[in-house]
């Protein structure tokens, strides 16, 4: 794991780590962290053995094992040796991450504003716009969106090209949080922002997201046919089949025909929405009322 931004106060993360995360497979992460730190053994600064450690406590986090992951950050912060400014702001991240998914945003807010305030510090431009990001997700409201366009400033004016490339999730995030108010007309133009970056960057996985999203806006904004139009689009890309993409999309495709009254025709999309959908344990936490609706308007009993 050893590369140029390797050593005592670095600036960055290692960069070598983002290839190991799949966020839809955070079991399949954490294994890979985990034998990373097996085959790289005493090749491995401490600090870099730490660096990957805090990844393993965010794997664990998304897979709603948080007293592990809160023990390992714990180790992390009891070691003898002194923790390098990355570290510390690795560590803010991602206990203020495990308190966030566990529900406790109270308790994460200060951490990931004690994050920003280090990394901007220590010049960090790829952490600070994260914490920056972490405090859009967890402040309410009209907070939540100047935090997003904060964020996005700080990626906007970064020089490194890791920190830049924030700005495509920016944009989904900040289009979510004005959804949250209400404000569907801009919270559409964010989520066409976020498919003019994505397409700039040739990445056609995530320009579906962003089309799905804007889609979803116009359903929102009484447009259930431009809405269904563009959802038939993406229905059938290969990164929406047999997995919670496509539980999405058949959802919001359902959601479109019911608005233009064919409700005969949704019933097989909910359908099958519900059966890729309703093992995700996230849903089942935190929003079993819509799984529900998802099985009764799918036929299912």
């Amino acid at each position: 794991m050893n590369d140029a931004n390797g050593g005592k106060n670095r600036k960055e993360p290692s960069a070598s780590l983002d290839a190991l995360w799949d966020h839809a497979d955070p079991a399949a992460s954490e294994h890979r962290f985990r034998r990373l730190l097996v085959d790289g053994g005493s090749n491995l600064s401490g600090d870099e053995q730490a660096e990957i450690l805090t990844q393993v406590a965010r794997a664990l986090g998304l897979q709603q094992r948080f007293d592990e992951g809160h023990a390992i950050l714990d180790e992390i912060e009891s070691s003898a040796t002194p923790v390098d400014p990355l570290i510390r702001v690795r560590l803010l991240l991602e206990r203020g991450r495990l308190f966030n998914s566990a529900g406790s945003r109270d308790r994460a807010v200060p951490l990931f504003a004690a994050a920003l305030d280090l990394a901007q510090e220590h010049g960090m431009e790829f952490l600070g716009v994260d914490a920056a990001h972490m405090l859009a997700i967890v402040e309410p409201g009209e907070r939540s969106i100047e935090w997003n366009r904060r964020a996005l400033d700080l990626a906007a004016g970064a020089t490194d090209p890791r920190a830049r490339r924030w700005r495509g999730a920016l944009w989904n995030n900040l289009g979510w949080s004005l959804h949250e108010l209400g404000r569907h007309e801009e919270a559409r133009q964010a989520f066409e922002q976020h498919l003019a970056i994505r397409l700039s960057e040739d990445n056609e996985p995530q320009a579906a997201i962003a089309r799905w999203s804007m889609a979803k806006m116009l359903r929102h904004l009484d447009r259930p046919a431009e809405a269904l139009s563009i959802l038939e689009s993406i229905r059938d890309h290969p990164d929406r089949q047999n997995n919670a993409s496509e539980g999405y999309t058949r959802e919001e495709i359902g959601n479109c025909l019911i608005a233009l009254g064919r409700d005969g025709e949704a019933s097989s999309h909910l359908a099958r929405a519900w059966a890729l959908l309703h093992d995700d344990p996230w849903l089942q936490r935190d929003e079993p009322e819509r799984l529900a609706r998802l099985r009764r308007l799918g036929g299912l009993g």
